[in-house]
């Protein structure tokens, strides 16, 4: 200790080695901060100092940034951002749902916004129409903030509820019988304690350990307990006269006593299944009791808001951290939880059950790992196997106990939710040589029987989604999804989910509508149009010719839904990474089409898939119709399985093992093959002998 020498009536223990003299904690300040100092690593005063000269300009920073409000209408959301901010990122900040297929690129042209009032600044705007800039259209991505905004969410880019295959009674019933018998992860086991005396006076967690192993429910040799438990023991014991429930969570290697409650009534139990898609997440709340789904959601996942694919969700992470796209996953399943408790009068602490089912990307941001090298060469994932973990932990809505199963998977590119498909589809377990296919961005295959499994991703991308497509959209409300031509009149007849007007055009639909246009001569196998271009249907959209689907007239939007070149050449990318998969597995495994038995077609997508019309432009291989099989979500029937079964979570843990993966990132034949698929419906029309009697007719 010495006198500061500025104040010498004051004592500090701050001293200045290179000068010698001491600082009290007014003075601190380095006296030569710009010449070397061989003690600078270690000196206190200059890191005070630097500490407090950041802080000093941090606060300035802070002050110097100005704010506005942004208004979204018709919701009346507000919320205010720095100047210069994105609107987009003002939606995000406001939890206004907003379709950003490309994360801010403004390479997609779907975060459309109408400026009602206000001072912006907006960058290039080539994707909007000359009418749309006249109604003051623009891209929220591409426009900034520099006073109080007001905007409309226009039709187009309003969110609706997704059209979702399997839900409800209808899952109920689907599921009904799948699980015999029902081994929930968390057991509530109850006991009737012999009370302590002079006689047997061991303490009271041996006493609870030998009531345990009565039981025979778990094994006592290898129980954990943590100090939360043995602090409140005592208590619980003796409350209800030594009748207690003890709620044990089963793990691979050990149990662990989580909670001890008075008394040995039996309480409500639930379980969640959860789906986390790229682009939808489904929850189903489960009664453990008797295995019965009593309430089934669906919503969009509000990562969207980072891009359409798991790229560009994993480039969003490492710009904005993990964290980021952690919350919004969470607020997302949480939001459907509470919907599925309200509509059943529950309570979410009654959940002690979780199964969580996802890519491999969707899992590690949900649960804030780093997945940035999932992208990177040689493509190696964080994590592919976890351990149980507890609800509290991760963030979702259940019991802070409740114990949480994420489904593993055995690749960068193959996840949990293909190993869910497996355990619902019993491919594995069975002899027909399979394929296996979800349809969807990441296009996984698999392909086997019970002695075997291949699996492989072939990067369908996000065109079957709405992505990369201009007037592409998900099944919402609204989506065009089936389509038809006159071959007379080239006329368009479409059906919309919800029977309400256009607004869109989604996967099912661009698949009928390229097959019509193909068989009806308005495109060649080069995708490009051969119609007469003065024909009504027909109109120069930007640089690009364009058909029309549905008139201005017809839509609420006030405009015409077009499909161009460009749309056309989007979806055939898609279609033939997914073929080229096919036949990469198949040659890699010495096999051809003809030798599988079942194709089994996966993903929500999937269940309103025409077959006939996916074989016309060469997405599926021209076989026998009879060997398709729709599974529909199989992801949450997989996890739905899982989440009542010790049996089928250790099946999934084998399946994900046993699985051989096939990585196409710089496989040459897969690249030769995709080439070769790049036409409608591929290069060989040999292959495709039903698609060539059509045209042919």
């Amino acid at each position: 200790m010495g006198k500061c020498a500025n104040h010498p009536d004051r004592e500090t223990s701050f001293l200045c080695l290179n000068c010698n003299i001491y600082m009290c904690e007014e003075c601190q300040k380095c006296l030569d901060p710009e010449i070397f100092c061989k003690f600078r690593s270690s000196c206190p005063i200059w890191f005070i100092d630097k500490k407090q000269k950041d802080w000093d300009l941090e606060t300035r920073a802070q002050e110097d940034v100005k704010t506005f409000k942004v208004i979204f209408k018709p919701e009346d959301r507000e919320i205010s951002v720095p100047e210069g901010s994105p609107l987009l990122d003002a939606a995000v900040a406001a939890d206004v749902h907003i379709n950003a297929s490309c994360n801010g690129k403004g390479s997609c042209g779907k975060c459309k916004l109408i400026i009602e009032s206000g001072n912006i600044k907006s960058g290039p705007m080539a994707l909007l129409s000359d009418q749309e800039k006249e109604k003051g259209y623009v891209l929220a991505c591409q426009t900034k903030v520099l006073g109080d905004v007001t905007v409309k969410i226009p039709e187009e880019t309003i969110a609706r509820k997704l059209k979702v295959a399997g839900m409800g009674q209808e899952a109920t019933d689907r599921f009904k019988g799948l699980v015999k018998d029902i081994q929930p992860m968390l057991m509530e086991i109850p006991l009737e304690l012999e009370p302590p005396t002079l006689d047997d006076s061991v303490s009271d967690l041996d006493r609870l350990n030998r009531g345990l192993k009565k039981t025979g429910c778990c094994d006592v040799g290898g129980l954990n307990v943590g100090i939360k438990v043995m602090r409140e023991l005592a208590t619980a014991m003796r409350e209800e006269n030594w009748n207690v429930t003890a709620s044990v969570i089963r793990k691979k290697c050990s149990n662990e006593i989580l909670n001890v409650r008075p008394g040995n009534g039996q309480e409500k139990s639930l379980g969640l299944a959860i789906d986390v898609g790229t682009t939808s997440i489904v929850v189903y709340l489960v009664d453990m009791t008797d295995g019965a789904i009593i309430a089934a959601t669906s919503g969009h996942n509000r990562q969207s808001a980072c891009g359409d694919d798991v790229i560009n969700r994993i480039v969003c992470a490492e710009k904005d951290g993990v964290a980021k796209l952690s919350r919004m996953a969470l607020a997302t399943i949480n939001n459907l939880i509470n919907e599925g408790l309200d509509s059943v009068d529950g309570d979410f602490k009654d959940i002690k059950n979780v199964v969580i089912s996802g890519n491999t990307t969707m899992t590690h941001l949900l649960l804030k790992i780093e997945p940035r090298y999932i992208r990177r060469e040689p493509y190696v994932p964080s994590v592919s196997e976890f351990p149980i973990l507890k609800a509290g932990n991760i963030g979702i809505k259940a019991n802070p106990i409740a114990a949480v199963f994420i489904m593993p998977g055995p690749a960068s590119y193959v996840g949990g939710d293909i190993v869910s498909g497996m355990i619902y589809s019993g491919l594995h377990r069975e002899e027909p040589l399979t394929l296996f296919i979800d349809v969807g961005t990441n296009g996984e295959i698999v392909l086997g029987n019970n002695d075997w499994l291949m699996t492989a991703s072939c990067s369908a991308g996000p065109a079957f989604e709405g992505g990369g497509v201009r007037w592409g959209m998900r099944a919402e409300e609204g989506a065009i999804e089936k389509v038809s031509i006159d071959p007379e009149t080239l006329e368009p007849t479409f059906s919309t989910v919800g029977d309400v007007s256009p607004r869109g055009i989604c996967g099912s639909g661009m698949i009928d509508l390229i097959s019509e246009m193909l068989l009806t001569g308005i495109i060649g196998q080069d995708g490009k149009y051969k119609i007469d271009q003065n024909h009504y249907r027909m109109k120069q959209d930007g640089e690009d010719l364009a058909y029309i689907i549905a008139f201005a007239d017809e839509t609420p939007m006030e405009e015409d839904i077009v499909f161009t070149e460009i749309d056309i050449h989007s979806l055939t990318l898609s279609k033939g990474a997914v073929y080229a998969g096919f036949m990469v597995l198949l040659e890699q495994a010495g096999l051809d089409f003809s030798m599988v038995d079942r194709i089994l077609i996966s993903g929500g997508f999937g269940q309103y898939l025409n077959v006939e019309k996916a074989i016309t432009i060469g997405l599926l291989p021209d076989i026998d119709h009879n060997k398709f099989k729709y599974l529909g979500n199989s992801s949450i029937a997989g996890a739905y399985m899982a989440l009542l079964s010790d049996d089928y979570r250790n099946e999934a843990m084998k399946v994900s093992n046993n699985m051989t993966y096939i990585d196409f990132s710089s496989n040459n034949q897969f690249m030769d093959e995709f080439t070769s698929a790049l036409f409608l419906p591929h290069t060989d029309l040999n292959a495709f002998p039903s698609v060539k009697i059509k045209q042919g007719n």
